[in-house]
């Protein structure tokens, strides 16, 4: 057991390390953050900020020795750094969790092999062979790069085969990368999300299963509970489970799901971290994913995952900010509604910015409220 006073290492320095050092606040921990650019969100509020390229070994050395353990809040670290890290102190997730869930490739494949729900789907590396993939797959697919993409970056969705005429196009707008994913378009009824936190001795705990809202591939809105049936709740909370086992995760892993036509669950996307679609745990649960986070790492027991009432959770992008700063004051007027703002400077479109929460009774109502908030906030 790592003991409240230790210090914590965190590797990046975004808005969910940021979170983790706030919920750890209350546990005692201390916090050291490696970010190649800074100063960063989580570098604020931490005790100590490194900012050194990943490359950079005697800066990785020294950040080492001065923490009892690392984990992470953004997956897109090289497998190297966690090599050389872990000869030094425990890094939790771990290199397997990391390794898998930072490529759509291994990914998929890990799902495939171990029988998990997923699409079909089939890799490509040049133009000539996407053309022969998105054959296979069909129309309408979806081209995803291989690695570093999220909240829609790097994605071309096909409608028709018009649209894959000219590969060498397709190929050029995806930044010509080294492996593209080619997958069916799943023609859902819902996307839903399940946090699960786990722990070195298998011990295993899940979060409420998350309704998600994606506007432009981007989180928009989490709604909790999510409209489901007990029997599709139950299935997405077992799926994650069974997924963190696998992958033998020390932390919290995210799962993405989507609900098909027929109520069957389909894997889409896994974050071994504290994910967007988890935010309403801060105001809305017992104990919240970040403060869970740490728990799990240092292997103290678990909190509470319990609801305690209906949450909507909005996300606050950039363009919220593109008259200018927006005026909190209807927001804040209302007592339950809880704000969060990331501190990340410039406003940009499409940046995560900060969320709110709004807390109620009844699920629909609470819904309504957070929208009418933010068409305020947005004025559209």
């Amino acid at each position: 057991m790592i003991t409240p006073g230790s210090t914590i290492g965190i590797l990046g320095g975004g808005q969910l390390g940021r979170m983790l050092i706030l919920a750890g606040r209350s546990l005692g921990y201390r916090f050291h953050i490696f970010e190649p650019s800074g100063p960063s969100p989580a570098g604020m509020v931490a005790d100590q900020e490194v900012n050194a390229p990943y490359s950079d070994e005697a800066a990785l050395k020294a950040f080492a020795e001065g923490v009892d353990i690392i984990t992470l809040e953004f997956e897109n670290i090289p497998a190297g750094v966690i090599d050389f890290l872990s000869a030094i102190k425990p890094v939790m997730p771990g290199k397997q969790a990391l390794h898998i869930c930072q490529h759509r490739q291994r990914e998929k494949d890990f799902l495939k092999a171990n029988g998990f729900p997923c699409v079909p789907f089939e890799y490509a590396d040049s133009p000539e062979s996407l053309k022969a993939a998105v054959d296979t797959i069909g129309y309408p697919c979806v081209i995803k790069t291989a690695a570093f993409g999220y909240d829609g970056k790097g994605q071309i969705k096909l409608n028709a085969p018009e649209e894959s005429a000219d590969c060498e196009y397709l190929w050029d707008h995806l930044e010509r990368p080294p492996r593209v994913v080619v997958e069916k378009w799943i023609h859902h009824i819902g996307e839903f999300s399940v946090v699960c936190a786990r722990k070195a001795d298998g011990t295993k705990i899940t979060f409420p299963v998350s309704e998600n809202i994606h506007v432009h591939h981007i989180l928009h809105a989490s709604i909790i509970p999510a409209r489901i049936t007990d029997s599709t709740n139950e299935a997405a909370e077992q799926l994650a489970c069974e997924i963190a086992d696998k992958l033998e995760v020390v932390g919290l892993i995210a799962v993405e799901l989507f609900l098909d036509e027929n109520g069957g669950l389909i894997v889409n996307e896994m974050a071994p971290r504290p994910h967007n679609s988890g935010h309403y745990t801060i105001d809305g649960c017992v104990t919240s994913q970040f403060e869970q986070h740490i728990r799990a790492v240092t292997d103290l027991p678990f909190g509470s995952t319990d609801l305690q009432c209906a949450t909507v959770m909005i996300n606050l992008l950039g363009d919220v900010w593109q008259n200018g700063p927006p005026d909190w004051t209807s927001l804040l007027a209302d007592p339950n509604v809880k704000l969060h703002l990331y501190d990340k400077g410039e406003a940009r479109s499409g940046r995560k910015m900060g969320h709110f929460c709004v807390l109620g009774d009844d699920i629909e109502e609470t819904l309504a409220s957070a929208e009418a908030h933010f068409v305020r906030l947005t004025g559209v």
